[in-house]
């Protein structure tokens, strides 16, 4: 064999491992994705001066697009498994925020209401959320 093919296969040999390393790490990183704070990142938290999409929700201020994507992250939130506590009351409880939100979107009677009992950031908080590390 040439040696300019020897060297064009090591070569090929090297890009072929960088680029499975890549892909790796990539891979990696989505499966820490976390939908619990994804969910609560993006549609519990505001920046300063700004409410977060779940109390525009609750006042019934939301559009159908950021109620829709509230509906899909708790579905994941819902899915993912909590931090601590019991996963089945983690699943009742989401699955009363999925429904809740899901009235919002619809526009059902009462629907803020049951969205607001739902969203008990207090509730989940104190069983499901480890404390913080000091």
């Amino acid at each position: 064999m040439k040696e300019s093919t020897k060297t064009v296969l090591r070569a090929s040999a090297v890009l072929a491992v960088a680029f499975g390393l890549c892909v790796t790490g990539l891979t990696a990183a989505d499966a820490k994705s976390n939908a619990i704070k994804d969910a609560m990142g993006k549609y519990h938290k505001a920046p300063k001066g700004t409410d977060p999409t779940c109390k525009k929700a609750g006042a019934g201020q939301a559009s159908k697009e950021e109620l829709s994507g509230m509906v899909a992250a708790y579905k994941a939130m819902c899915a993912a498994k909590p931090p601590q506590g019991d996963q089945a009351k983690w699943v009742k409880l989401c699955t009363e925020l999925i429904n809740a939100t899901a009235a919002l979107e619809k526009g059902d009677a009462g629907a803020a209401d049951k969205y607001k009992a739902a969203v008990n950031c207090k509730a989940c908080h104190e069983e499901f959320r480890p404390a913080a590390k000091k």
